[in-house]
């Protein structure tokens, strides 16, 4: 009798451990496991690294923000801190709203107001 409960057990034992293995296939399998495989783990931006429990901080942006485009060698991919990660979707969204920024459209100066303007004069009139 202790034979088939021991046989049980490790009848379950290997049925887990095979569910754990075909787990971490998949999960390699995934474009951020690949991008952690290819890339240093620095972030792309502010170039800050990650090691350890950390790691999980980095995130995998896609360039041209389609995540069905997974190309094996990585060129649609950069690793992103979770803080230049929300940055960079909220600079989309931005952009969205408002328009791009057009830096050769210069509408010329927002401000009316010199409050130098009168400087020079009241230099050149003052007692010394």
């Amino acid at each position: 009798m202790t034979t088939n409960n021991n046989q049980t057990k490790t009848d379950g034992a290997d049925k887990i451990l095979a569910e754990v293995r075909r787990e971490r296939e998949l999960r390699e399998k995934t474009y951020r496991e690949r991008a952690l495989k290819i890339f240093p783990h620095v972030c792309a931006k502010c170039s800050r690294e990650f090691e350890g429990k950390k790691l999980r901080e980095l995130t995998v942006h896609h360039r041209d923000h389609d995540h069905d485009n997974n190309p094996p060698d990585g060129s649609n991919w950069e690793l992103l801190c979770i803080y230049c990660h929300d940055n960079e979707h909220s600079r989309n969204t931005d952009a969205q709203w408002y328009g791009p920024e057009d830096p050769g459209s210069d509408q010329g100066p927002s401000l009316t107001h010199n409050p130098f303007a009168n400087l020079d004069a009241l230099l050149k009139n003052k007692k010394v």
